[in-house]
């Protein structure tokens, strides 16, 4: 009775295990960011993340939160967090509106204003899966990581040179964008 038991339960773990890669590997699961999410995804993502934050635990920020920090953090910020997470009085990308999870709009509302600097600056050197929030390790230095964080950390009171720091006119990027896109063609 107990071995058949034992047998009823590794078959019924097989064909669940079975099912639900047919599930996945024949296309039937959502996989654009356009569609709906899978039952608990949101749940169960958050909850990873947060328990490995949680053992990662706090870390004493490496820079001042003070006004130059802050003007530094504000031009990594708008070289590399802007295009996604949105400046201060500007609307949503297009690229953070084509995006599963929509990327929270770090300057809008509380933004990350109510986490602790080093949690962001865990999520900015390693990114999130799953999300699109890629990691900056060994791509920003740990200075520039933490002046974005502390900045962020931050956002609800920068002074107004700051914010006009975090400001850029369509005008000023397009032409460096094209000749970033023009050397990029120019190589291949």
């Amino acid at each position: 009775m107990l071995k058949g038991l034992a047998i009823g339960i590794l078959l019924g773990m097989l064909l669940l295990s079975g099912g639900v890669a047919f599930y996945f590997l024949s296309g039937r699961a959502p996989a654009a960011t356009t569609d709906p999410p899978l039952p608990f995804e949101k749940k169960l993502a958050h909850g990873a993340l947060n328990a490995h934050i949680d053992r990662a635990g706090p870390m004493d920020p490496l820079v001042p939160a003070d006004e130059p920090s802050y003007l530094e953090g504000a031009e990594v910020y708008k070289q590399n967090c802007a295009v996604c997470h949105g400046l201060p009085g500007e609307p949503k990308s297009t690229i953070a509106q084509g995006m599963y999870p929509v990327p929270p709009e770090l300057f809008h509302g509380t933004g990350v204003t109510d986490d602790p600097a080093w949690e962001t600056h865990w999520k900015a050197e390693n990114g999130i899966r799953l999300t699109g929030m890629p990691g900056f390790k060994g791509r920003l230095t740990d200075k520039q990581l933490w002046q974005v964080s502390v900045l962020l950390a931050n956002a609800d009171k920068i002074s107004p040179a700051v914010r006009a720091a975090l400001a850029r006119t369509a005008t000023a990027t397009a032409p460096a964008a094209s000749t970033g896109i023009a050397k990029e063609t120019k190589k291949n």
